[in-house]
C-alpha cells in the first residue's frame, strides 16, 4: 500500500462458499438453458457427441481465459489503470484465475470491472445461444455465468461503500482493501 492510503476495511472472499454458489448456479442455470432452450428455439431434438464435448471443453477454457481478460479491461477501461500495472494468470493451489492490477480504482469502476465479463462472456453467449440455436452457447454461458460467483460475492461487499472510494485488489488472495485518501 502506497504511505498516503489508509485500509478501512479488508473484504475477504470465502473461496469455499463462493465455490459451492458456483456449483449451484451451474446447475441451476444448466438446467434452466436446457428446458427454455426447446420453447425459445425451433430445435426439438438435443443430442450429444464427443465433438459436441470436446467443442465445449475448449470453449469453456477459451471462456474463462477471456473473462479474465475482460477484467482486465475494466481496470483499463473504467479505471484508467495502465496495462503495466495489471497481471492476470492461474493459482493452481486456489484453482482459481484470475487477473489484477497494483494500483487502487475508485469503487464505481471497481465494480464495473467486476462485472463485465459476466456480461460479455455469460449473458452474451447464453443469449447468442438461444437466438442461434444452440445449445452449446447456452451452456457455456450458463457455466460463465455461474463461474462469475467470485465476482458477485465482492460487488456484492463493495455495495456497502460510496464509489468515490479506492479499492485495491490483493494480488495473491481473494481480498480486496477498502482505502481512504489521506
Amino acid at each position: 500500500m502506497e504511505n498516503n492510503e489508509e485500509t478501512l476495511v479488508v473484504i475477504d472472499i470465502d473461496l469455499k462458499k463462493v465455490a459451492w454458489e458456483s456449483i449451484g448456479l451451474t446447475v441451476g442455470l444448466s438446467i434452466i438453458g436446457i428446458l427454455l432452450f426447446p420453447w425459445l428455439t425451433n430445435v426439438t431434438e438435443i443430442t450429444f457427441s464427443f465433438w459436441d464435448f470436446l467443442w465445449f471443453f475448449i470453449g469453456y477454457i477459451v471462456l474463462i481465459v477471456l473473462h479474465e481478460c475482460f477484467h482486465l479491461v475494466g481496470f483499463w477501461v473504467y479505471g484508467r489503470a495502465p496495462w503495466s500495472s495489471m497481471d492476470y494468470g492461474v493459482n493452481i493451489q486456489m484453482g482459481v484465475a484470475y487477473a489484477t492490477t497494483t494500483i487502487p480504482l475508485q469503487n464505481g469502476a471497481m465494480k464495473k470491472a467486476l462485472l463485465l465479463p459476466f456480461w460479455i462472456t455469460g449473458v452474451l453467449p447464453m443469449i447468442m445461444g438461444f437466438w442461434m440455436g444452440s445449445l452449446m452457447l447456452v451452456l457455456l454461458g450458463a457455466w460463465l455465468i455461474a463461474g462469475a460467483a467470485g465476482d458477485f460475492a465482492m460487488y456484492k461487499e463493495l455495495r456497502k461503500y460510496p464509489n468515490d472510494l479506492l479499492i485495491k485488489d490483493d494480488p495473491v488472495k481473494p481480498r480486496l482493501y477498502v482505502l481512504k485518501k489521506n
